[in-house]
C-alpha cells in the first residue's frame, strides 16, 4: 500500500512539469465563483483557494456519487463506511468532518444534531456545479466554517426547453435512471428533474460480535442502497431591477446496514427563495430564505428503533455597494434556527437560534488585490463570537500570481456533542482557529498550476474518545499542509492533477496523545484525470489513491493507504444520443478508508444519455 501511495504521488508529479509544454490554443473563459466572497468572481481572482467542477466536469467524469467525484481533490480526505449510500465523512485541510459548510442553493444543509452533511445523499443528476472554497470561512458563513465551504448548485436551464435522459446499469445491481426538462425564455428559466439509483450493494462491515470491533456485528450480507430525488426550479427577471428565483430538491432514500441498526429510511430536503433588487447601477440588495431538512427512521433487530429530525430555518438580507472603480463594500445579517422535532434521542435542549452580522471589502489597486471581512454572531447558547479575515495578492509577469491571507473562525458544539445520551458532555466550549495560507500559482493560454502552503491552530477541538465512549476536547490541534494542482491540454489531452499533504496532530502538552495523527485524515491524497476526444468517441481514466491514516486518537489502529484506476468512454451514437461505458478499481484492490468497513472491487457501468445540443 506504501509503494502504491508513491506510485501516485510521482504520477501527479510527472504530470504537473507538462504545463510548461502546453498547445497555446484558445484559453477557455475563466468560471465564476460565488462562494468565496458571497458575490460573483472570476475564479482565477479568488484569494482563498478555491476549485469549480462544473456539469460538463460531472457528466464527463461518470460518477455515480458525490463523494465519488469530489475523491482525491486539493485538500480533501474523504472516509466512507461500507460502499454507496453508506455514511461519507469529508475532511477538508484535515480538519473534523463538521468543520466544512455544505451549502445547497445558498441553504446550509449540515445537520443540526451531529453537524456533518448527509453528502452520500445528494443525488449527482441533481447538480450544476460544485463550488470549493478551502480555509477559514467564518467571518463570511459564520460558525462552521474552519476547514471551509462546499457550495452545490442544483441545475439551471439555459436555452431552448428541451428534456433530458440517462438510463444506465452495473456491477452489484446497480441500476439507474434520471430524467428532465427544462429551459429559458428572455425573461424567465424553469426545471424539473427526477432520477432514481439502486444498488444492491457490497458487504459493508467485516465486524465481530464475539472481537467486538468494527460494527460489532456478524452480518455476511449485502446492503443495499436506494434513492429517489425530486427538484424544481424556476427564475423570473421582471424588469431590469427585479428578480425572483427558487428551487426546491428533495431525496428519500433506502440503506441497509450491519450492526446496531440494520436499515434506515432517510429524506434530505432543501427549499430555498431569493429576490434581488438593483435600484442603482452600483447597489444591489438581496434576500434569501431557505429551509433545509433531515430525517432519519433507524431499525435494527429485536424491534429497536430510531429517529432523528432537524429542520434548519435561515434568512439573510445582503447588499452590494459600489463604493468606487474596482472597489465593492458588503454588509448583511444572516439569521438562522435549529431544531430537533421528533428526535427520540429526547435531548435537553433540542432548539437554537443565531444571528450574525458581517461586513465584507473588496478592492483592486493596479496588480494589487485585497479581500476583508469582518462578522459578530450571537448564539443563543454560546453568546457573542467575532471572527474576521484579510487576504493579499499580486499578479506578477508571466501569469505569475501570489496570495496571502488570515482568518479566524469557530464551532459551537452540536446537540449530539453536547446531549447525546451516550457520549455527549453538556460542558463543552466552542472550537477556536486561526488559520494562514500562502500561495503562489500561474495561468497561461491553456495550462495552469498552483502551490498553497497552509497553517491552522484550533483551541478545544472536539472529538470522540474511544477509551471514555464520551466527547472530549484536545486543548490544542496544529494542522500543516500544502497543495500542488495543475491543468494543460496537451496534444489534445485534458489533463487535470492534484497533490495533498496534510499534517493533522495533536498538539496537547502532557497528553498521552501529544503530536499524535488525528483520526481518519490521510497525510497524503492525489488525483490524476485525463481525458481525450478522438471525433465521436471519448475515453478517459483517473488515478486516485491515500497514504496510511489511524482509525482512532490513540493511533493504534492503522488504516492502510491505497491507489485505484478507473477508466472511461463515451461514444456520440448521434448528436444527442451518447453510450456510456465505465470500469472503476480496475485492479480489483481490497482497501479501507474507516477500519473493518468495506470498499467495491473491481465494478463496471454502461448508460445511454439522451442531451439534445
Amino acid at each position: 500500500m506504501k509503494l502504491q501511495s508513491r506510485l501516485l504521488s510521482l504520477a501527479v508529479l510527472a504530470a504537473l512539469p507538462a504545463l510548461a509544454q502546453a498547445d497555446e490554443g484558445a484559453r477557455a473563459l475563466d468560471p465564476i465563483l460565488v462562494t468565496a466572497t458571497r458575490t460573483p468572481i472570476a475564479l482565477q481572482d479568488s484569494i482563498a483557494p478555491a476549485q469549480v467542477i462544473d456539469r460538463t466536469q460531472i457528466e464527463s467524469s461518470q460518477a455515480t456519487s458525490l463523494q465519488d467525484l469530489l475523491r482525491g481533490r486539493a485538500g480533501i480526505n474523504l472516509t466512507n463506511a461500507g460502499g454507496l449510500g453508506k455514511q461519507s465523512s469529508l475532511f477538508l485541510r484535515g480538519t473534523n468532518s463538521g468543520h466544512t459548510v455544505v451549502l445547497v442553493d445558498g441553504v446550509r444543509i449540515n445537520s443540526a444534531d451531529l453537524g456533518l452533511a448527509m453528502i452520500q445523499d445528494l443525488p449527482l443528476a441533481q447538480i450544476e456545479r460544485v463550488e470549493i472554497v478551502r480555509g477559514p470561512q467564518s467571518s463570511l458563513y459564520g460558525a462552521d466554517a474552519i476547514g471551509g465551504v462546499i457550495q452545490i448548485f442544483t441545475r439551471r436551464n439555459q436555452g431552448d426547453f428541451a428534456p433530458h435522459l440517462q438510463l444506465g446499469g452495473g456491477s452489484n445491481g446497480l441500476r439507474e435512471a434520471s430524467g428532465g426538462i427544462g429551459g429559458s425564455s428572455e425573461r424567465g428559466w424553469f426545471g424539473a428533474d427526477i432520477a432514481y439509483q439502486h444498488s444492491d450493494g457490497i458487504d459493508a462491515c467485516r465486524g465481530s460480535a464475539t472481537l467486538f470491533t468494527g460494527c460489532f456485528a456478524d452480518e455476511p450480507d449485502r446492503d443495499g442502497y436506494r434513492n429517489l430525488s425530486k427538484s424544481l426550479r424556476g427564475g423570473y427577471n421582471f424588469n431590469e431591477q427585479w428578480t425572483v428565483e427558487g428551487t426546491a430538491l428533495r431525496a428519500d432514500g433506502q440503506n441497509h446496514y450491519d450492526g446496531y441498526y440494520n436499515y434506515s429510511e432517510t429524506r434530505q430536503q432543501v427549499l430555498s427563495g431569493k429576490v434581488r433588487y438593483t435600484p442603482a447601477e452600483r447597489l444591489v440588495l438581496t434576500a434569501n430564505v431557505g429551509r433545509s431538512d433531515n430525517e432519519s427512521d433507524n431499525v435494527g433487530a429485536d424491534g429497536v428503533h430510531g429517529s432523528a429530525q432537524t429542520h434548519r430555518d435561515s434568512a439573510s438580507l445582503q447588499g452590494d455597494f459600489g463604493v468606487a472603480e474596482g472597489q465593492l463594500l458588503s454588509a448583511g445579517v444572516d439569521w438562522s434556527e435549529d431544531n430537533l422535532d421528533g428526535s427520540s434521542a429526547g435531548y435537553r435542549v433540542d432548539s437554537r437560534r443565531n444571528t450574525g452580522v458581517f461586513v465584507q471589502y473588496q478592492g483592486r489597486f493596479g496588480r494589487h488585490q485585497l479581500q476583508a471581512s469582518a462578522r459578530n454572531d450571537d448564539n443563543q447558547q454560546f453568546g457573542n463570537h467575532a471572527t474576521g479575515s484579510i487576504g493579499w495578492a499580486m499578479e506578477l509577469d508571466h501569469g505569475l500570481r501570489i496570495n496571502a491571507s488570515y482568518g479566524t473562525a469557530f464551532k459551537a458544539p452540536t446537540f449530539s456533542d453536547l446531549y447525546d445520551p451516550w457520549s455527549g458532555v453538556p460542558t463543552l466550549d466552542p472550537e477556536k482557529s486561526k488559520s494562514a495560507n500562502l500561495g503562489i500559482s500561474q495561468q497561461g493560454q491553456s495550462w495552469r498550476w498552483g502551490l498553497d502552503v497552509y497553517e491552522t491552530r484550533i483551541d478545544d477541538l472536539i472529538t470522540y474518545d474511544a477509551a471514555t465512549f464520551r466527547m472530549q476536547q484536545v486543548e490544542k490541534a496544529r494542522i500543516r499542509g500544502a497543495e500542488l494542482t495543475g491543468g494543460v491540454v496537451l496534444a489534445g489531452f485534458d489533463i487535470a492533477a492534484q497533490l495533498s499533504y496534510t499534517d493533522p496532530r495533536n498538539r496537547t502538552n502532557g497528553s498521552s496523545q501529544f503530536d499524535n495523527w488525528l483520526p481518519r485524515r490521510a497525510q497524503q491524497t492525489a488525483r490524476l484525470d485525463v481525458d481525450r476526444r478522438f471525433g465521436a468517441f471519448r475515453a478517459g481514466l483517473t488515478v486516485q489513491g491515500a497514504g496510511k491514516r489511524y482509525d482512532d486518537a490513540a493511533n493504534t489502529v492503522k488504516v492502510g493507504g491505497y491507489g485505484t484506476l478507473d477508466l472511461r468512454a463515451e461514444y456520440a451514437l448521434t448528436p444527442s444520443w451518447s453510450l456510456l461505458a465505465r470500469a472503476t478499481n480496475v485492479f480489483d484492490r481490497r482497501y479501507e478508508t474507516v477500519a473493518w468497513f468495506n470498499q467495491p472491487g473491481r465494478e463496471y457501468q454502461l448508460s445511454v444519455r439522451y442531451q439534445p445540443k
